[in-house]
């Protein structure tokens, strides 16, 4: 067997704090580690989880409880550090837990390695309300966005903006599960963007109004990379989003690895602005108009998708990460233009149109069976139960009118479009909690 070029005596622990049986990524990050002889923990809640199916786990242990503060998911991930008995780099595979982990720096050093950053980089970055000053420090272009302070600010925001606009919330792992809030939905009325505001103190941090930026082909890119201890992005690159989940909105079905110097550039600038350490996952759309690249999202984490960029050499993000806090020399990049990523069970004709070739499967792997089985097991079970849940039901009275769903910069939807009790025409249904699809969509 040949020489791993990790140092196997170091363990990786993942963290995700997201409940989502359908996280493809945390399966690849557990699938690079382990193929190069890491001993692999996830912390996660795996009940039901593919992820739980694959050979390259070496344990799993429980997640911090729903809601958990800074001191129970350092106890918790303590709890882990005194099983495993040496230090682990520690991987955080959600926002949530890269702000948790970033802030507890102190508490959870010798036990674990981290990337050396200012603590509070990863959640000024998450923050979706602070973005559009990043992006102004770097030079980036970003939607122009609005934070109101009242009612009657998001109503005059929204119309200033030029119906319809993107409304989100700026810390989205906020939200309470049962809530029916989503992390970003297109509002077409003035009343919708004031019905949302009303709704800021349960949702858990400050709602934005943001330009629309319509969809179209080649507008949806992506970057993922690692920024070394130095500062180098010393792994990923470009990719463009060519199908995605729920469709022309959400998370990339189908990826493909395509040069893109601008959009390169600019995530070389936000690192560099930033002192950004660690790994990181940007979402772009361009613009139609102006031809010009606008960062949505900068996740301080891999993104579900960070499988695309496995290049010449095997490097990806966590590969990356894993040799830099272990001391070891990264190799130079050899990018892969032309590779591709599919989820399967969102993109399952592209599973099988596309040539074999320099291609990898979210799911599916020759040398780990086992959760591509598990996952077309409980996605046959989602896809049953989402059908029952549409069956009208006897003696229920018929309600008109459609909950939001989840998007990101997708098209203007129907009338009707929030659902908010008290809203101008709206049901006054209860709010269901995300459904998998739609926590998917926040990957």
């Amino acid at each position: 067997m040949p020489q791993s070029p990790l140092d196997t005596r170091v363990p990786a622990v993942l963290l995700r704090i997201d409940r989502n049986p359908f996280h493809h990524g945390t399966l690849g990050a557990v699938r690079s580690l382990g193929r190069a002889g890491v001993d692999v923990h996830v912390v996660a809640d795996s009940t039901g989880s593919p992820v739980r199916a694959s050979r390259f786990v070496t344990g799993l242990h429980p997640p911090p409880p729903p809601g958990a503060g800074p001191a129970d998911i350092a106890a918790a991930l303590l709890r882990v550090a005194a099983r495993v008995a040496r230090p682990a780099v520690l991987i955080p595979m959600d926002d949530a837990g890269a702000v948790a982990v970033s802030g507890l720096r102190a508490e959870l050093a010798p036990a674990y390695l981290l990337p050396p950053q200012p603590r509070h980089v990863p959640a000024l970055v998450a923050d979706k309300a602070e973005l559009a000053g990043v992006c102004a420090a770097a030079d980036v272009p970003h939607p122009v966005t609005l934070i109101p302070e009242s009612p009657s600010q998001a109503a005059s925001a929204a119309w200033r903006l030029g119906l319809p606009v993107v409304a989100k919330w700026s810390r989205p792992w906020l939200l309470p599960a049962g809530s029916g809030l989503r992390s970003t939905v297109v509002v077409r009325s003035t009343q919708e963007a004031r019905d949302l505001y009303l709704r800021t103190d349960e949702a858990g941090s400050r709602l934005l109004l943001q330009t629309f930026l319509p969809p179209g082909p080649d507008r949806d890119w992506f970057f993922h990379g690692y920024a070394d201890r130095s500062g180098t992005l010393a792994a990923g690159g470009p990719g463009r989003k060519l199908c995605a989940w729920p469709r022309g909105a959400g998370l990339t079905a189908v990826g493909e690895w395509t040069d893109n110097p601008q959009v390169e550039a600019q995530a070389e600038r936000l690192t560099d602005s930033l002192g950004y350490r660690g790994v990181l996952d940007l979402d772009f759309r361009r613009c139609g108009s102006t031809g010009a690249y606008h960062l949505l999202d900068f996740n301080p984490r891999p993104g579900a998708q960070f499988r695309l960029f496995a290049d010449a050499a095997g490097l990806d993000v966590v590969r990356a990460q894993h040799l830099d806090l272990t001391h070891r020399p990264l190799p130079p990049r050899t990018p892969r233009p032309g590779r591709a990523f599919i989820v399967e069970n969102y993109a399952p004709l592209a599973a099988l149109r596309t040539p074999r070739r320099d291609r990898e499967l979210a799911w599916h792997a020759h040398d780990d069976t086992a959760p591509g089985r598990a996952m077309w097991g409980l996605w046959g079970s989602h896809v049953v139960r989402r059908l029952l849940d549409r069956l009208p039901r006897p003696g229920a009275a018929r309600v008109s009118g459609d909950l939001p769903r989840v998007v990101r910069q997708s098209p203007p939807p129907a009338p009707s479009l929030t659902g908010l009790p008290g809203a101008a025409g709206a049901p006054d249904a209860t709010p269901a909690e995300p459904t998998d699809d739609e926590r998917a969509s926040r990957c």
